[in-house]
């Protein structure tokens, strides 16, 4: 059974409290969001109990104070950059937030395009912005931003870029990832806001790394493997520490720009900053929810442990390079941690191994190992029936559901009937039954096969359940796991030496 370190209600109640109290000493308070509104899964890993929808609810407790602003990068939307946990591009990302926000109810004030330079791609996407009745702003690079502050609140600056209307205390800043632009979004505002004459203040919503947890406290370090790609690392804030005597959390790059940005504030305002350190700056409550710091600590190794496999494969994907893989190398020694320490990697391997002995063949066998909520672990192989995915899934549904194994959940006439539209008629070069596949196929069979009926009730018990491939899985599988809810983890080893198919 999953133990629990974290209490949502708790925390939502203490971060509520916080913000409103920052609120207060401004006509209006610019909150810059880091991480994930909606669907925060890291933090949902190495807080267990946290709830991955955490901050869209905290905002909801606020929406009548409160409206966001979506900004994100002209040259993401240009390259089609992917968001890895949905498999989407940035410009689907900011259609998906702005339905979330505005099921919770929450007003979305516009998108804005930060750093255009006219790029094409993101041209159409603005058009199709306007066309579905959401307001568009653009900003340009500014140059010496951030560091040539006399350039920056100026004429040249902040001033040649328009102000976005807002009408509630609280205006939000996200996006759909890193680099958006959030941070000189909030600043371009605040400039604009005093050259009407309103107080207006900036804080920074980050949940990770916490502050006031130790500087090598697993759930920090597991903010550091997640972040190993953009070169992050976490450091005490001596600046908090000199101010007041106190031990603080923060991480390099607003270690490197909080002079600069004091200094911007302090130009915008005319007074000197109230912040005296990055964490000043923030407003994370994150610690008050953690009930459990054993359980925490746990479920953040096995975050290490999942981000080093994320790490490797990219490495071999040719999407990070070296030093990021050597750095998460480092991370692993440091915490004592290997890989083999993820219950479900040795399993796969394992099985790989014998099945590649008793067929006799040269071939990495493809195996996935899950392990499900009562500790069991369960594997599935590629066939010539299904993939591995497909395999584990079933198996997975029938142990849970307490159906021998030797039962068939699907007649083999159905299941042949798929493949043979696949190959036949859809001309497809890959036979066997995906995971998605698979899922239609019990859902039909369900309908008059009580059996079958048994195990596809059972689909809700594999969520947050642990597994591992022996080999890459291909993105269809990749994003059918992880709606299922099932962490997945995989070595760095190509399943065929087929390119494109891979």
């Amino acid at each position: 059974m999953k133990k629990i370190g974290f209490d949502s209600e708790k925390y939502l109640q203490e971060q509520s409290a916080y913000i409103l109290e920052r609120v207060q000493h401004y006509d209006k308070l610019y909150l810059e969001f880091g991480g994930k509104l909606v669907g925060d899964k890291h933090a949902k890993r190495v807080l267990p109990g946290f709830d991955e929808d955490a901050k869209i609810k905290l905002l909801e407790t606020l929406k009548e104070k409160a409206e966001i602003i979506i900004c994100v990068y002209a040259g993401d939307i240009e390259r089609s950059k992917i968001r890895g946990d949905y498999g989407i591009t940035y410009d689907q990302d900011v259609l998906r937030l702005i339905d979330e926000y505005r099921a919770y109810g929450i007003s979305v004030n516009s998108v804005l395009i930060t750093r255009y330079q006219e790029q094409p791609n993101v041209k159409v996407f603005m058009t199709k912005l306007e066309r579905s009745g959401i307001k568009v702003y653009t900003h340009q690079a500014i140059e010496g931003y951030p560091t040539n502050v006399e350039a920056i609140v100026g004429e040249n600056g902040f001033a040649k870029n328009p102000y976005i209307e807002t009408t509630k205390p609280i205006v939000v800043a996200s996006a759909p990832g890193p680099g958006s632009g959030k941070l000189a979004t909030c600043l371009n505002q605040m400039y604009h806001e005093y050259e009407h004459g309103r107080k207006t203040g900036y804080a920074k919503f980050e949940t990770f790394p916490v502050w006031n947890l130790p500087l090598k406290h697993p759930v920090n370090t597991a903010y550091e493997a997640a972040t190993v790609d953009l070169k992050d690392f976490n450091m005490i804030d001596n600046y908090h520490y000199e101010a007041y005597g106190e031990v603080a959390v923060n991480y390099n790059r607003d270690m490197e720009t909080f002079p600069v940005i004091k200094r911007i504030i302090e130009k915008i305002t005319g007074k000197e900053s109230v912040y005296q350190s990055p964490t000043d700056m923030g407003v994370n409550r994150l610690k008050t929810g953690i009930i459990d710091d054993q359980v925490v600590q746990e479920a953040a190794k096995q975050e290490i442990i999942r981000r080093s496999f994320a790490v490797e494969n990219d490495y071999k994907k040719g999407l990070a390079d070296e030093e990021t893989l050597r750095r998460m190398q480092v991370i692993l020694e440091e915490n004592d941690l290997k890989k083999e320490d993820r219950a479900p990697v040795l399993p796969a391997r394992n099985y790989a191994k014998e099945v590649q002995e008793r067929i006799q063949s040269t071939n990495l066998q493809a195996v996935i190992a899950i392990e499900l909520p009562n500790d069991t672990i369960i594997t599935g192989r590629t066939t010539t029936l299904m993939d591995a995915s497909a395999a584990a899934i079933l198996n997975g549904l029938k142990s849970l559901a307490n159906i021998a194994d030797e039962i068939d959940l699907l007649a083999p006439m159905i299941l042949q009937t798929i493949q043979k539209l696949k190959t036949d008629d859809l001309h497809s070069k890959v036979p066997t039954l995906s995971a998605n596949e698979l899922l239609i196929a019990l859902a039909i069979s369900a309908v008059t096969n009580p059996t079958a009926q048994l195990a596809y009730q059972q689909l809700p018990n594999l969520k947050d359940t642990q597994a591992h491939s022996t080999v890459i899985l291909n993105r269809e599988n990749e994003q059918t796991l992880k709606q299922l809810g099932i962490d997945i983890t995989n070595d760095p080893v190509y399943p065929t030496e087929n390119l494109y198919y891979n």
